[in-house]
């Protein structure tokens, strides 16, 4: 049987991923004991991996279709497309340095103390392909240095031809680097608190990430892939529309019901039906969840018997792509 090869995220993006593909209508066993849980799906080979190896393999095709922080899309340089962001798992990644140092506010100030002390500048992270694209990107990094890279260090390769500017690997915990091995650390931050506690000050934010779900620009080409994928999608696309949305019913007289449907929005038209007590009816419709605040004073005045339903989601099935597409 076809299947399509789905890779799922382990770690700080796991229990949010899962929560996700429930709500979708999936039910998914054994994730905590195997890296291949059972889902009830047959179409779907679902595999758990680490975030960070999720868009190399999907770009590769090895899997078709995964779940994966913007951040490691950038990271590892990846060839995906990126089919929806599920707006969950948002993080900063920033570059970070000893609190104590209240002249350093900026990458510049960085550089230029380091260079006055004619000294290596030494950052600590995991990303070291941002770390370099930024680091480059700096005007001040441009004056003293031009074109040369920075030193990237890691256990197992060197590269990169500027001495004064190291980039060290970090396999995790970067925020206990400085101020001994490391001048600054280049990493992820939901609240920041962390690197609160660590004596350490936000001086930059360097990206924002959230979970996105990627395919293979492959697998798109292969017209039974590409139709699961974009069942799988329109599902996904739903939960997340559906936590944005409120479902509403209210009963209304009819000398009120225009007034009313002036002021309320809709995803669709509304729809209004008689009801069996003469001059009443009912109005079936689905807001913006922001909305809901500002209309109830209105629904207060105008309607009657209000009643309220989180969807679990919604499906705007003709703004999705069709299976018959070129993805």
């Amino acid at each position: 049987m076809a299947k399509v090869k789905f890779a799922i995220p382990k770690g700080s993006l796991a229990e949010e991923t899962l929560n996700i593909l429930r709500e979708a209508g999936y039910e998914i066993r054994g994730s905590e004991r195997t890296y291949r849980p059972w889902i009830n799906d047959e179409e779907i080979d679902l595999r758990i991996m680490r975030p960070q190896e999720i868009p190399t393999f999907v770009s590769e095709g090895m899997q078709d279709l995964g779940i994966t922080g913007k951040d490691w899309i950038r990271e590892t340089r990846s060839d995906v497309e990126i089919l929806l962001d599920l707006e969950y798992g948002g993080v900063k990644l920033v570059l970070a340095v000893p609190k104590p140092w209240r002249d350093i506010n900026s990458l510049s100030d960085l550089i230029e103390k380091c260079h006055r002390e004619n000294r290596s500048l030494r950052i600590c992270t995991e990303f070291l392909n941002l770390a370099n694209e930024y680091i480059m990107a700096n005007p001040v990094y441009q004056k003293y240095y031009g074109d040369l890279e920075p030193r990237t260090l890691t256990p197992w390769w060197r590269k990169g031809s500027n001495p004064m500017v190291k980039i060290f690997l970090s396999f995790g915990a970067a925020e206990a680097q400085p101020p001994d091995n490391a001048d600054a650390i280049l990493d992820l931050t939901e609240t920041g608190r962390t690197l609160e506690q660590n004596n350490l000050k936000i001086v930059d934010v360097v990206l924002r990430s959230s979970a996105v779900l990627i395919a293979s620009k492959e697998s798109l080409k292969d017209p039974w892939k590409r139709e699961k994928i974009y069942d799988i999608l329109t599902l996904l696309r739903g939960v997340v529309d559906g936590r944005k949305k409120l479902h509403i019913f209210v009963n209304v007289k009819e000398e009120n019901l225009k007034e009313l449907m002036d002021q309320l929005p809709a995803l669709k038209s509304p729809t209004i039906s008689h009801l069996s007590m003469e001059g009443w009816y009912s109005i079936n419709t689905v807001i913006d969840r922001e909305e809901f605040l500002k209309i109830l004073p209105t629904l207060r005045r105008l309607a009657q018997g209000l009643v309220v339903f989180e969807p679990r989601q919604v499906l705007p099935l003709d703004d999705l792509p069709r299976g018959d597409e070129s993805g």
